[in-house]
């Protein structure tokens, strides 16, 4: 009994490192994508673009148009509850066809910066191989930025003001809560 745990032990082990080297090469290809200035990006659940038949992202128009009036919202003052709100009563669905919009999706829609045609690469990563955990980069691995990767919905500009007004909402929010 004690001979068959054992090779079992050992086929385990086996397996588990041959999972680890097959992790680790996967993530060099994908690092050397990152390098090359490669974008490799999920556009199924992507509000405004889709993939054109060349791999870059595309513009939906009927998309891009909610979008920006997302952007016009909070510029005009309006939190992400308020956006969420008017979202739902003149019933714009999310890209996933979905009539209930979440807070935390604008939130992430208002800071990313696809919208103004940038693609920043690794923000996460798998800290765990055997879990497929995954952790935000903060400095542990390094972060691609590519310019001009696609057509921008937003504008460089109202990006930026966004950003801006977003930061003064949080420090607010953090002196409040002290």
């Amino acid at each position: 009994m004690n001979i068959s745990n054992s090779i079992i032990d050992q086929l385990a082990a086996l397996a588990q490192a041959e999972s680890h080297f097959r992790s680790e090469n996967i993530k060099f290809g994908i690092r050397h994508r990152m390098r090359s200035g490669k974008t490799v990006l999920n556009h199924t659940q992507f509000l405004g673009y889709t993939k054109g038949p060349d791999g870059i992202l595309q513009i939906v128009l009927e998309e891009a148009e909610i979008v920006r009036k997302i952007f016009d919202l909070y510029i005009q003052g309006n939190g992400v509850r308020k956006i969420k709100r008017y979202l739902e009563e003149h019933g714009i669905r999310t890209v996933t066809g979905k009539s209930e919009w979440s807070t935390s999706t604008i939130d992430r829609m208002l800071s990313n910066e696809k919208y103004v045609g940038e693609v920043q690469m690794q923000k996460t990563f798998t800290a765990d191989f055997m879990t497929g955990r995954r952790e935000k980069n903060t400095g542990q691995l390094d972060s691609y930025l590519v310019e001009n990767a696609h057509e921008p919905i937003i504008d460089r500009d109202t990006f930026e003001l966004v950003q801006r007004v977003k930061g003064k909402i949080r420090k607010a929010e953090k002196t409040s809560q002290v």
